[in-house]
């Protein structure tokens, strides 16, 4: 079939045309993709093709060279570029005739022409691409197309490549972006491009930055665009401001007066969503900056130097006109509220947390007068912008200053419970929360607690709040025993067995799926279980039984289920009651868990059985409940060994869903140390498969290191018998050398880049001094092992001496002991030169600091 028609159905509303299509596209691709992108770049190019057809061509072509999937991504582009170069040169040819031809945007062109450049411009091809697009956008002849079409290839590349790749060309990619940003560009389809682009190469303009001219005019351009009458325009432009406030503050003095503070101020009162959140997000962007260098200055203080960086205190100077539209956006809250849905009154509340830390004591007079005023407002939205802005100063300001404050506001607060606005009491309890992280100890007596709980636990016949943070406050607060065993008991002692009761009876309600209202009370539970003292002990016990009992009637239902959406419900309540069953579990004593781990296991093989191939989700969270089972019985989960052993296996062969398949790796540790030499019979086919992933290149590259860490576990729990293992597979014995090597190699970066380059160490030094002991065991490690290499020894002498020319005298305790010695003499009578000549080097660096002692 003609290939223009089958494109068209590509967006057929009829199902079997647009499988059909579907099915010729993928075959055509598997059979010959070359000669398929030639076609397509064909269709893309010919203007008397329809914008379907067009569209579809440039989709078609884009996706075969891009993938969010980074690994991917990668394989596609090391695909292209095996293509004959006759067929990349002829689809590069019509991609970029194609740049302004197409009557639809955004441009399939643009993005077509980017993903190859960002295949072809780091291995050296296409190097006129940049120049051929920007000289498309300052060419008086150029039509509205093929600027904002040019623009948009400019601004995608920017977006996805390596800035270091098209440093040399930033001049030329700015003066094409600032030309299409003019406010002499009579487009805004133009312009919002070129803004877009300039936005996505922030990152390589440094150099022009630091020249002040070029500055000003950046400067200039962007604040004109912030002020133009498109939304997108406008939206864009701030965007820039505050990517330019994050990357180059240093240089914001001279416009910070003049403009931004302006352009900014008016933005964030704007009735239009997305300009106030990014007038918003600009000052937010300004309160990190500030705070990150207050910590500089902190930290040079310390060293006795002064900081590379300084702060405007532009926040502070800002507070008493920005605290009052912050405080005004707090108010225009949604009543039914979408959870995932950013918008300028949760934007103000983040900002203004941010401003407390940044500005500390002096928000205080700012906010308090607002809260004392709204907190028994008529209109709930005032009532909760005041819980909200009270809740949002507490991280910041001195706790002595706040400890009064909070004092005075805990009975407006626990009143905040029992407001008639689900979105008060939400917040109320929210404030609570942060209250009890904080200033825990002006909550922990008995002045509040016992009103607070009964609000708290009142509370719940709608939704449970502030548990955790109470429970956690409560606990840190009790009084541990030397031997760091739980407190005997704690404040919420004689309220435990109530407050569980009602959160499982949230937890029960026909509701209770809606609003997180299950998740709420279950991960309370958790976090009073994590938290409880020993007096509470009974009530955690039977809280498993009731947990266990729950779990065995959701498993019940797994045979009935037959909708989607209950499949769901069903996988997520298994997983709940799973974390909860782990959380007790850890409480459980190694006297007590025998009695219970019959129906404990009964249950999850159940969830093995029922989630196998199904839900990757259940199996992790089943296998994480049975990593605390086996910590908690040691060797006497060896009589479910025979029963686990199927489900492990196919959980170790899960390379599809990596997430399972890393909690298996990490219980095969758990199972060593709990079994010992017990594990002994399960370990053939468990390194085998082991051993296995890590040469399967289909195995996430997270699962790996993994693997190579539960070696060590193995090892440990079987002894001499682990040399079977090692002496069958000398791949692996590579594999782990070199992953050796490459962390000695950055240890060794790591040293020399703070060492500096005088003869004299820099103080940034010092902040390695805890983790030299670290690199020293981990060579120890290595000296130890049979089957290193020349390459891991000399790397591994070279760090040695590393460390003694930057560490001195104080390293020699470290270095000058048995292995360390060995492992130099092996160096020094080795073959290889590298490894002699660093080997010899660290030799001397330790007798020069041993002389200088003696």
């Amino acid at each position: 079939m003609d290939l223009v028609t089958i494109l068209e159905k590509t967006t057929s509303a009829d199902h079997t045309e647009l499988e059909h299509a579907q099915k010729f596209l993928e075959q055509a691709s598997a059979t010959n993709l070359p000669e398929l992108l030639k076609t397509l770049s064909e269709i893309l190019k010919t203007a008397t093709n329809s914008p379907v057809a067009r569209m579809q061509a440039g989709l078609q072509l884009k996706n075969a060279l891009y993938s969010k999937d980074q690994a991917l991504k990668l394989e596609y582009q090391q695909r292209w570029l095996s293509f004959p170069e006759d067929v990349r040169n002829l689809v590069k040819i019509n991609v970029l005739a194609s740049l302004g031809t197409e009557t639809v945007r955004p441009s399939s062109a643009a993005q077509c022409v980017a993903n190859i450049a960002c295949a072809d411009l780091p291995n050296g091809l296409w190097p006129d691409l940049i120049s051929s697009l920007c000289r498309n956008v300052t060419d008086p002849a150029s039509t509205e197309m093929m600027k904002e079409s040019c623009l948009e290839a400019v601004g995608y590349i920017c977006q996805d490549i390596d800035p270091e790749i098209l440093q040399t060309q930033s001049n030329e990619i700015l003066t094409a972006i600032v030309h299409g940003m003019k406010k002499e560009e009579t487009s805004n389809h133009v312009r919002f491009a070129a803004t877009n682009a300039l936005l996505n190469s922030l990152e390589f303009t440094k150099s022009n930055f630091e020249r002040d001219s070029e500055r000003h005019f950046i400067m200039q351009v962007v604040c004109e665009a912030t002020q133009s009458e498109e939304t997108r325009v406008r939206v864009a432009a701030l965007q820039c401001l505050v990517k330019i406030m994050s990357l180059y503050y240093v240089y914001m003095e001279h416009y910070m007066g003049p403009a931004l503070f302006a352009i900014t101020v008016e933005a964030m009162k704007s009735e239009v969503d997305e300009i106030a959140l990014q007038g918003i997000e600009f000052w937010s962007t300004v309160c990190d900056e500030e705070v990150d260098l207050a910590i500089e200055l902190s930290e040079a203080a310390e060293a006795g130097k002064p900081p590379e960086r300084t702060s405007r205190f532009y926040a502070k100077g800002a507070l008493q006109y920005l605290v009052p539209i912050m405080l005004s956006s707090l108010t225009k809250q949604e009543e039914f509220d979408d959870d995932d849905e950013w918008n300028p009154c949760k934007a103000a509340g983040v900002c203004l947390m941010l401003m407390a830390s940044c500005c500390e004591d002096d928000i205080i007079p700012h906010v308090l007068p607002f809260v004392t005023q709204n907190i028994q407002n008529q209109d709930w939205r005032h009532r909760d912008a005041s819980v909200m802005a009270f809740g949002s100063i507490l991280e910041g300001p001195d706790p002595n200053q706040l400890k009064l404050l909070v004092d005075q506001a805990l009975p407006m607060l626990i009143e905040s419970l029992k407001d008639p606005s689900v979105v008060v009491r939400d917040t109320g309890a929210w404030t609570i929360g942060r209250v009890c992280e904080i200033l825990p100890e002006t909550v922990i007596n008995e002045k509040y607690l016992e009103p607070l709980l009964y609000a708290l636990v009142d509370g719940l016949n709608t939704e449970p709040r502030a548990f955790s943070s109470l429970a956690e406050a409560a606990y840190e607060a009790a009084e541990t025993p030397d031997d760091g065993n739980d407190p005997p008991n704690y404040c919420l002692s004689k309220y435990f067995e109530q407050i569980v009761q009602k959160l499982i009876a949230t937890a029960d309600r026909a509701d209770a799926n809606q609003n997180n209202l299950r998740n709420a009370a279950y991960e309370a539970i958790m976090e009073l279980m994590k938290n409880s003292p020993k007096d509470c002990y009974p009530i955690v016990l039977s809280t498993l039984v009731l947990v266990l009992d729950k779990l065995e009637k959701v498993l019940q239902l797994e045979n009935v289920i037959q909708a989607s959406s209950e499949r769901s419900q069903y996988n997520d309540l298994t997983s709940l009651l799973c974390a909860t069953l782990q959380s007790v579990l850890r409480k459980v004593t190694p006297e007590d868990a025998p009695k219970i781990s019959d129906q404990i296991m009964h249950c999850l093989l159940r969830m093995f059985q029922s989630s196998t191939g199904k839900s990757g989700c259940v199996q992790e969270d089943a296998l994480l409940a049975l990593s605390i089972l086996t910590e908690v019985l040691g060797e006497n989960f060896l009589k479910y060994m025979e029963a686990f052993k199927p489900f492990l296996i196919h959980a170790l062969k899960n390379h599809g869903e990596y997430q399972v398949c890393i909690v298996a790796v990490g219980l095969v540790g758990d199972l060593s140390r709990a079994l010992g030499q017990k594990v002994l019979p399960y370990c053939d086919e468990i390194m085998l498969l082991l051993l296995e992933n890590l040469g399967n290149q289909s195995v996430h590259r997270s699962v790996k290191p993994q693997i190579l860490s539960i070696f060590g576990d193995i090892a440990l729990a079987i002894g001499p018998t682990f040399k079977n293992y090692l002496e069958t597979d000398y791949d692996m014995i590579d594999y782990l050398n070199e992953l050796r090597e490459g962390c000695l190699e950055a240890y060794t970066g790591i040293v020399q880049g703070l060492k500096g380059d005088g003869d004299t160490p820099s103080q940034e030094v010092a902040l390695l001094q805890n983790h030299v002991g670290h690199m020293i065991s981990f060579i120890e490690h290595i000296a130890l092992d049979e089957d290193h290499s020349d390459s891991n020894i000399s790397a591994s002498c070279g760090l040695i001496g590393d460390l003694c020319t930057t560490f001195g005298a104080s390293i020699l305790p470290l270095v000058d002991k048995e292995p360390i010695t060995s492992l130099l003499t092996k160096g020094r009578r080795s073959k290889v030169s590298k490894c002699k000549t660093l080997s010899t080097w660290a030799t001397k660096e330790i007798r020069k600091l041993k002389n200088a002692q003696s």
